[in-house]
């Protein structure tokens, strides 16, 4: 149970795939406009359930619940070697290879 108070994220379709634009490109139009949205949950509820929340900004808006205290989870991928030599070079070009 995720008390109310608590801060969340949420989900909502905005448009289903027939609500989108003309204007859109192809690949777009086939697919809905989604929205996630984090705010503190105003009501007891569950994973999965339909709630409200309040955002930072005061908005209430609508959506299933899907997360407890979000947070981000991407990164800039995996170490690549050639970086750094590459690092080295500029800066063997621009201070003469001391800092």
């Amino acid at each position: 149970m995720v008390k109310k108070g608590e801060w969340v994220i949420i989900h909502r379709n905005i448009l289903t795939p027939e609500q989108r634009a003309p204007q859109v490109p192809d690949d777009t139009k086939k697919v809905p406009l989604e929205m996630w949205v984090k705010g503190y949950l105003n009501a007891d509820a569950k994973i999965g359930d339909e709630v409200e929340i309040t955002t930072r900004t005061k908005r209430v808006e609508t959506g299933t619940l899907l997360e407890v205290n979000p947070y981000y989870k991407h990164d800039f991928g995996k170490f690549v070697p050639e970086l750094n030599i590459i690092s080295e070079q500029v800066r063997d070009v621009l201070f003469g290879g001391e800092i």
